[in-house]
């Protein structure tokens, strides 16, 4: 029989504990430190794959962020998920935050990332402005609207009539209705602002009947002025009289039209001022490769102007996209798709009721434009606060139509709100609730952020929310500083150290 094996001999054929052996002599240690992570692609680490895990964060579109949970970077643009990865059925984005989390930050970066691919970026009504000097950085085109800045002539149909008169046969005729449609709408939505409530139907008809006239005794190469329509009311041409069913009775006609008379008087000589009684100032450039129409110096109590000011520039720009797209299909210019940022969604909402169909017709059909967009405002109270209930349907249908939602930080009581839209579960209303609670009480000079500061939820239908934080880069910081007005100022000045602005 053999003899046992001394008590050293069999620690040494034993394995050792992860930790080491413990005990007098051991080598026991109480911490270990995790192994280092790497990150490669397919090319780059081609021997390690497929790997054994993955993180399952989208890829494709402009870098987003970093996922708040895994790190993995997260990419994904309205537009990038609608024609590449087929995420979402409509490449458009609806946003919503409190003030001062990032949200036109996250919007500049996409509107950065999608120039790079062709995409041309246009912000129609720059508030701030926010865009600006990103545009001019991409080489693009910044016109200014507002009192003494420069103006926009509503009666002109810009570059949808430019490519009208460049096309011929039905592609001509169609261009050109279309362009009297959105000319006669841009026209009813001043109306609309001045009066406080939708046009009535016999007025729009009146109103087409005079542009039609109009259009036929302009010559060519110049577009009519609001004047020259109230010139047209007072002479009562047989075109437009006919739609009054005046019967050839002057007083019938006059009580037809003296309304809407008026009513143009107060567009002309009210609160919008000049700003839409002459020629365009500047017109957009359709080869540009990104405009931004920058209204920032209307005053913030001035709701009406600005209201009016947002929705002609919308009205110009995606105009501009028709009639790019018309060109493209007939061959005489190269196809491009657009990026619409809407930002400040609130401010033309409130200015008047029925504003909400108007930009609800102009940007309904953007899945057939190539046409992807983005709309930012502050919470769904904004569509709360509208006057009807039609109203109020049509404001929330721009989330519900949305292919993206973005939250910012938002209260929990508004989240919940919004889980009845686009279904969020209980711990992604928690976790946007969290982002929406001040910074602490430091101290002076510390620049403490607020927690929820550029920290987002993406959420697609009923997919998981994918929670991200953006960091953004130096050039950004310089192209996108929110609070201008407040940097240098004094002896303490305001300064955005943080993630996002």
């Amino acid at each position: 029989m053999s003899k046992k094996k001394p008590k050293s001999a069999r620690a040494q054929t034993r394995t050792a504990p992860s930790r080491g052996w413990p005990g007098p002599g051991g080598g026991q240690i109480a911490h270990l430190d995790p192994p280092a992570l790497w990150r490669a692609t397919t090319v780059q680490a081609c021997g390690l794959w497929p790997f054994a895990a993955g993180s399952g964060a989208p890829m494709t579109g402009v870098p987003l962020g970093q996922h708040l949970q895994t790190g993995a970077t997260v990419c994904g643009d309205p537009v990038s998920w609608f024609t590449r990865a087929r995420y979402i059925s409509n490449p458009s984005l609806f946003m919503l935050g409190m003030p001062g989390l990032g949200k036109s930050t996250l919007v500049n970066r996409m509107l950065i990332g999608l120039s790079a691919t062709g995409v041309v970026p246009l912000v129609l009504g720059d508030l701030k402005p926010d865009y600006a000097d990103t545009v001019r950085a991409l080489g693009g085109q910044v016109i200014s609207i507002g009192r003494g800045v420069g103006g926009i002539n509503v009666l002109d149909p810009g570059a949808m009539g430019e490519a009208a008169r460049q096309l011929t046969g039905e592609a001509a005729r169609t261009l050109a209705a279309e362009a009297h449609g959105r000319v006669l709408n841009m026209v009813a939505a001043l109306i609309t602002i001045v009066r406080g409530r939708p046009m009535d139907d016999h007025e729009l008809s009146v109103v087409s009947a005079g542009l039609h006239h109009l259009r036929e005794r302009t010559p060519a190469g110049r577009a009519p002025l609001l004047p020259d329509l109230l010139r047209v009311l007072d002479e009562g041409p047989e075109r437009v009289r006919a739609v009054t069913l005046d019967r050839g009775d002057n007083t019938r006609y006059r009580e037809a039209v003296d309304p809407l008379h008026r009513s143009l008087l107060g567009v002309l000589d009210g609160p919008l001022g000049d700003t839409f009684a002459a020629e365009t100032s500047t017109r957009i450039n359709p080869n540009s490769p990104a405009v931004c129409i920058d209204i920032s110096r209307i005053g913030e109590a001035d709701t009406q102007l600005t209201a009016a000011a947002m929705l002609a520039a919308w009205s110009d720009g995606l105009g501009t996209v028709a009639a790019s797209h018309a060109l493209a299909d007939a061959g005489m210019a190269p196809q491009r798709w657009f990026f619409t940022v809407l930002d400040e969604l609130w401010r033309p909402l409130r200015a008047a009721s029925g504003i909400v169909e108007r930009i609800d017709a102009l940007t309904r059909l953007n899945r057939t434009l190539g046409l992807g967009d983005a709309k930012i405002t502050h919470t769904l109270k904004d569509a709360e606060a509208l006057g009807s209930d039609a109203d109020k349907a049509k404001a929330r249908g721009f989330v519900e139509r949305a292919g993206m939602v973005v939250c910012a930080g938002l209260p929990r009581a508004e989240m919940q709100d919004l889980s009845n839209i686009v279904g969020l579960s209980e711990r992604e209303i928690e976790l946007v609730s969290s982002w929406s609670s001040p910074p602490g009480w430091a101290g002076t000079g510390t620049n403490e952020e607020p927690p929820g500061r550029g920290r987002f939820l993406v959420k697609v239908g009923g997919r998981p929310g994918i929670p991200i934080r953006v960091a953004i880069t130096d050039t950004e910081r310089e192209l996108h500083n929110t609070n201008t007005r407040w940097t240098g100022a004094g002896d303490t000045p305001v300064e955005n150290s943080g993630a996002v602005r």
